[in-house]
């Protein structure tokens, strides 16, 4: 398996990749909106507010994790780590702890200061993610599962000096994702 920046010759594979992972462990529905939010993002984003990352086994995509800019009232370099998907088949092997671990020390390299994510506190808290209040850094919307908000700083200053409300790429910015 090799991790790799994003390539858009991958784009079709990665949002099938999705849509595959989201059904199969949410639903029809969910599948569906993760599929649309990958397409969006990979589509729309502008070049400088994007990061993504994929795996893959022979040149097939197993894994993809997106990372959009976030602007804070603090001016931090920040984004989000919204959404990630790692082929069933691999699941529970590392191969999306590896890629995400991947993705953060290339944003590290390229002067990001703050990461958040919205999802299973239990899967990212092993890739160095803390729950954070939504009073500190304030989502976008109301979260619908409060206990999903987590961030983690990757210079020397504190979550709460970064702090503020969030603003998210178009992609992003609709209520039924949070």
């Amino acid at each position: 398996m090799k991790l790799i920046s994003y390539d858009s010759q991958y784009k079709d594979d990665s949002i099938k990749l999705y849509k595959e992972v989201f059904t199969a462990s949410e639903s029809q529905s969910e599948g569906e909106l993760a599929s649309k939010l990958a397409s969006d993002l990979l589509t729309t984003t502008p070049e400088k507010d994007f990061y993504g990352f994929l795996a893959l086994d022979n040149e097939v995509v197993v894994g993809i994790i997106i990372f959009s800019r976030i602007t804070l009232e603090s001016g931090t370099n920040a984004f989000i780590l919204s959404p990630v998907a790692v082929d069933n088949e691999y699941q529970g092997k590392h191969t999306g702890q590896s890629l995400i671990d991947f993705g953060i020390e290339y944003l590290k390299d390229e002067g990001v200061e703050l990461l958040v994510t919205y999802g299973d506190p239990y899967y990212y808290i092993k890739v160095g993610f803390k729950p954070v209040n939504a009073q500190v850094i304030i989502p976008p919307y109301k979260l619908s599962m409060a206990e999903g908000w987590l961030a983690q700083p990757l210079t020397q200053k504190t979550i709460e000096e970064m702090a503020g409300k969030v603003a998210c790429v178009p992609a992003l910015d609709k209520e039924e994702i949070w």
